[in-house]
């Protein structure tokens, strides 16, 4: 049944007290005592008897009690407002992640050997820079910003993530999370759009590391109709706003790269830290194949060993632009389950070894040779 609509409480003046249910409690409190003063001189300018003020004085009592337990839901994430609000990603910083760790996943990377030794030397940099700071001596100005530049596959996502999580670990970031976009997670279609999307970009990206994968596409056009240079500048002003506590990492192709930073002044003036990704050696291949298949439990005779060797070293030497490193691997292994999952399932008394096992004949039917 519907509650009955309550009439709101008058004396001598027509004051509805009911308006102020939905105030914040601090100025509830306060309308109800300045109406309780204007009350009391409304009714001694007028000449009149003195009146009861204790049904007001209730009222405000009453108020009191509601406002403090309100304040105590809210506290309590209770109540009739529902849940508190949650913490913002900036007021929640995950746990710091464990620096040597963090390195030694880093050299547990396959190949890469001069872009570990970057790292770790940049790494150096800002963690004595950081010191340095503690210590209010001076610290030169230095750009934490960077420049990926390699074909597909290099593992760039991956040396990306990882310092992010580093320069967090090190406390140059105050939450480490790696956020990745192109061209299409920072250009809209409409004028006065793009401007908006790129800068929600940038803002999850605080206290973290933007990654901006393939950027020269943003720079790649020069018609009025394209809004990559207007997201170019959004970036820019967005790393100049937050530069306390944000890192820009842009990645493409080495040739590709050089045009596009040298696009822009703010962008040569910004990124001076260049990270070369290399193709990955017919050997590095073959080995990321075994991690792969390590990592999912399957196992390969040894006569499947050397053809994959074999094969990862062929593809190297006939590679093209279109070499896509680790992508081809990947694209290779699981080629390769799935033909073992066609050989085992027509297999009678399945086993753990029919399972897990990687033939010759599994390869070269996967790999077409």
């Amino acid at each position: 049944m519907a509650d009955k609509k309550r009439e709101p409480k008058t004396y001598g003046m027509n004051i509805d007290f009911n308006a102020f249910n939905l105030r914040p409690a601090s100025s509830y409190l306060d309308d109800l005592k300045r109406l309780k003063n204007e009350l009391s001189a409304t009714l001694a300018g007028a000449g009149t008897k003195p009146v009861n003020m204790e049904p007001l004085q209730s009222s405000m009592d009453e108020a009191k009690k509601a406002a403090d337990d309100l304040l105590r839901e809210m506290e309590a994430g209770e109540g009739a407002l529902g849940p508190a609000a949650p913490k913002t990603q900036a007021e929640e910083s995950p746990e710091k992640p464990d620096l040597d760790k963090l390195l030694a996943e880093l050299d547990s990377l396959v190949g890469l050997e001069e872009i570990k030794k970057n790292v770790r030397s940049l790494i150096n940099l800002a963690k004595v820079r950081k010191l340095r700071e503690e210590h209010d001596l001076p610290t030169p100005a230095m750009s934490l910003h960077l420049v990926f530049m390699g074909n597909p596959g290099t593992g760039k996502t991956t040396v990306a993530r990882l310092i992010a999580q580093l320069y967090y670990a090190i406390g140059v970031l105050s939450r480490g999370q790696l956020v990745e976009v192109d061209r299409s997670g920072l250009v809209a279609g409409f004028v006065g759009q793009t401007a908006i999307k790129t800068d929600e970009a940038v803002k999850r990206a605080i206290g973290g590391v933007l990654f901006i994968d393939e950027a020269y596409s943003l720079a790649a056009n020069t018609g009025e109709n394209d809004f990559g240079r207007e997201a170019i500048e959004t970036v820019l002003k967005g790393m100049e706003d937050n530069r306390s506590d944000l890192v820009v990492i842009v990645a493409g192709y080495e040739e590709l790269m050089e045009r596009f930073i040298a696009s822009n002044p703010g962008l040569a003036s910004r990124f001076n830290r260049y990270f070369v990704f290399d193709d990955y050696s017919g050997e590095e291949l073959y080995k990321i194949f075994l991690s792969m298949c390590e990592k999912n439990k399957y196992i390969l005779t040894v006569e499947a060993q050397e053809f994959a060797r074999a094969y990862f070293a062929r593809l190297y030497e006939s590679r093209g632009e279109n070499f896509g490193n680790a992508r081809d691997v990947r694209n290779v292994f699981e080629n390769v389950i799935s033909v073992h999952a066609d050989r085992v399932a027509q297999t009678s008394d399945i086993d753990e070894e029919d399972l897990t096992l990687i033939l010759q004949e599994d390869l070269e039917t996967a790999s077409g040779m």
